[in-house]
């Protein structure tokens, strides 16, 4: 399993609209420009938010984006595998693999379904609220590193 640029400035931009997180949407060239990304790949992952219900976009003036629910609702894994897929550290791990004629008896195959649960786990239990206390106890210089 590896993380994508494209997951990774995707939990950079929930963060960064879970800091700023209100009904007033948030200007989609200040979300880039905070999370140092792309405007325009921001736009792109936006979209792709959008559609898997984690935000919500206004046209117009005063327009943008904001969350579809309060960051104490959206957990670190739910967008990490709507972004980049299930959690599987080796190919055997994925549903319906056939590649392998030991994957019966593989020995190896248990410890890599241990590190994805445990990956799964931690994951599963971090939401956006609680990286927002711990992004605001370090402060402005917050490199969005996960």
């Amino acid at each position: 399993m590896r993380i994508t640029y494209k997951g990774d400035y995707a939990l950079k931009i929930i963060l960064d609209l879970a800091r700023h997180f209100s009904n007033t949407p948030v200007n989609i060239r200040d979300i880039a420009k905070r999370a140092d990304i792309p405007v325009k790949f921001s736009e792109q992952i936006l979209l792709e938010l959008k559609r898997g219900g984690f935000v919500q976009s206004k046209r117009g003036k005063i327009g943008g984006y904001r969350l579809s629910r309060p960051p104490s609702q959206i957990k670190l894994g739910d967008v990490v595998r709507f972004i980049d897929g299930p959690i599987e550290p080796i190919a055997c791990l994925r549903r319906g693999y056939v590649g392998c004629n030991d994957i019966k008896v593989c020995f190896f195959r248990g410890i890599w379904q241990q590190v994805a649960n445990s990956i799964s786990k931690i994951i599963d239990n971090i939401t956006f609220e609680e990286l927002v206390k711990k992004a605001d106890k370090i402060g402005s210089s917050i490199t969005y590193q996960i």
